[in-house]
């Protein structure tokens, strides 16, 4: 029985592809600089776990639509009104699950390459950082800005970019929320390279083609070890941080830093 959502051929803000044993998930919504709202949310889930089970993939590049990668959230759709009160009521569960897209990126059984285009910021962030690798173009930035909403990251950011970057320099880009352009990005070690914009999806073809030609058997088992002895488990860490936003979403703190944002200018927190 498939366990996705929705099939790819009815993705609305999502493309899936396939040739050559490589399959890519583009994030489609240029005109919102790809951000997330729940149908994006549910499709990338949805790309990502059908991307595990299709037998003509064998690795899968994400994306976004230029001039993005992904800029995170929707804020209008997704921190104000009936979707913020959907997100909380499933945050503050008895016992809360991971974010399913994130989950579902993460348990991928197929390498993972994050091709990132432009700016990945917020969840866009975390979402290359499910990646296996991630190539960046000169035009990308990435960015933990969950700070700047009062808000903490999801487990790309606690969990994943300590085991790349360091402690140190996770906690400095976690804690300020700053945003790093790509040759920083390089430097520290987040990503494996930055290429030319125009050469960033024939590089990560390039790279995925490699391991493409290998037994496809093998390569699952691969990256199931690699995840097991560099990362740890996911799940555990994954609850407590829904657990923590949904403490967080119903702070003051979160509510101005989402009018500061929708109002452009600079907030003002007050610690409750």
């Amino acid at each position: 029985m498939a366990s996705y959502k929705i099939h790819p051929k009815d993705f609305e803000c999502v493309r899936y592809e396939v040739a050559d044993h490589i399959a890519t998930l583009t994030i489609d919504r240029p005109e919102r600089r790809n951000a997330l709202n729940r149908r994006a949310y549910d499709e990338v889930e949805a790309g990502f776990r059908f991307a595990s089970q299709d037998e003509a993939a064998r690795c899968l590049i994400v994306t976004g639509a230029d001039p993005a990668f992904c800029s995170g959230e929707d804020v209008k759709e997704m921190m104000t009104g009936e979707q913020k009160e959907k997100s909380v009521a499933r945050l503050t569960a008895v016992r809360p699950e991971p974010t399913p897209a994130a989950v579902a990126a993460l348990e991928c059984e197929k390498p993972v390459i994050a091709a990132v285009n432009g700016p990945a910021v917020g969840w866009g962030m975390e979402l290359a950082l499910f990646a296996d690798m991630r190539i960046a173009s000169e035009k990308a930035a990435f960015g933990e800005i969950f700070i700047k909403r009062g808000l903490i990251s999801d487990v790309g950011g606690l969990w994943r970019l300590p085991a790349l970057v360091g402690p140190q320099k996770a906690a400095e880009l976690l804690f300020t929320g700053d945003v790093i352009d790509a040759g920083e990005a390089e430097r520290i070690g987040l990503v494996l390279r930055t290429v030319p914009h125009d050469a960033l999806l024939s590089e990560a073809r390039a790279l995925a083609a490699r391991m493409a030609v290998n037994a496809p058997l093998a390569l699952r088992y691969m990256k199931e070890g690699l995840r097991r002895t560099a990362y740890g488990e996911l799940r555990e860490i994954g609850g407590w941080v829904s657990q923590t936003l949904g403490t967080l979403f119903q702070s003051e703190d979160h509510r101005e830093g989402v009018a500061s944002f929708l109002e452009k200018r600079a907030p003002q927190f007050k610690g409750r």
